[in-house]
């Protein structure tokens, strides 16, 4: 069989594989109940996945979600018994314009993403922690629960979280597939030389794919901070690779113009079942970065589209 027509089903048999190998180590974790909470502790590092999804979907990559997701969860964290609510609103601006900033930096001053957006990660980290007093910062229980509660709790054996993430896989879905945004970026993605000519305002676009990914960043990291009550200018250290492998594994590869979020979506759930075999096989915690740093290498190496690239720098 032609590898490349075989390529866009590897994602879903590679998850089936998966499952099967630890499920036949250890039964157990193939019950339903241990299943949906493996699913609703994944849904952070889905929704930050989503993200990066638009920035890699043309051709660039989002460094700063990781450092983004940590300042959200000091912003929601020191701002909560000030706005109430209204703090969501304001996380979600504050990832937005972040995003948008990287994307400015990228397309108008011609630096590339990985170092604007590594950049920008930088200035939201030290944000974070001027706002925090380079301290872990605790939610009010009562308040949390009062305007966030619902969104950590269950319905049946079904947590809220996966409620969340159906809606915003629904909501991405509907601009990747359904709208002007989402055909121009897969336009972007798959040439963006050949998009400028046909006269597509690819600077507008990019920006716009890079603000996305900071506003779902931001919703993560909110949802962090609600779940553990608290915020930390580190806490969502270590998420950046696996949403990163979450992406690429799910079959849209860092040259752009294919693959979307429900690829991420598989994508995610391969590395939630990653990461649950290494703890079946007792693989420490101080060798699990490098395990996903030899997926990252693997899913890049299966991926990406060498018809694209010329040389590689």
């Amino acid at each position: 069989m032609d590898f490349q027509r075989f390529k866009p089903h590897l994602p879903w048999i590679t998850l089936l594989v998966l499952v099967a190998a630890v499920g036949i180590v250890d039964d157990t974790f193939l019950r339903p109940a241990n299943l949906l909470s493996l699913a609703g502790d994944i849904v952070p590092l889905f929704i930050m996945a989503l993200g990066l999804t638009f920035a890699i979907y043309i051709g660039g990559i989002d460094l700063s979600a990781q450092s983004m997701a940590n300042l959200i969860t000091v912003v929601a964290s020191v701002y909560l018994a000030q706005f109430g609510g209204w703090v969501a609103l304001l996380c979600l601006v504050v990832g937005f314009g972040f995003g948008a900033v990287s994307g400015y930096i990228t397309t108008k001053l011609m630096v590339p993403s990985f170092i604007s957006t590594l950049a920008v990660g930088g200035v939201a980290f030290s944000l974070a922690q001027y706002l925090s007093g380079q301290k872990a910062l605790n939610m009010d229980a009562a308040e949390r629960d009062a305007v966030f509660g619902w969104m950590i709790g269950k319905t049946g054996p079904i947590p809220h979280e996966l409620f969340i993430a159906a809606a915003l896989l629904a909501l991405t879905l509907f601009i990747e597939r359904r709208t002007t945004l989402g055909r121009a970026l897969k336009a972007v993605g798959a040439g963006e030389p050949a998009a400028a000519a046909s006269g597509l305002n690819v600077a507008r676009y990019k920006i716009l794919a890079f603000a996305i990914s900071g506003a779902l960043a931001a919703i993560a990291g909110l949802l962090f901070s609600v779940k553990l009550s608290g915020g930390a200018p580190t806490i969502a250290n270590g998420f950046l690779l696996p949403a990163i492998v979450a992406v690429l594994v799910g079959g849209t590869p860092l040259t752009g113009g294919v693959g979307g979020v429900l690829n991420t979506a598989i994508g995610t759930l391969i590395v939630a079942v990653i990461r649950a075999s290494m703890l079946y096989f007792d693989i420490q915690a101080t060798q699990q970065q490098m395990v996903f740093g030899l997926v990252l290498i693997g899913a890049i190496a299966l991926t990406i589209d060498r018809a694209k690239l010329r040389t590689v720098k």
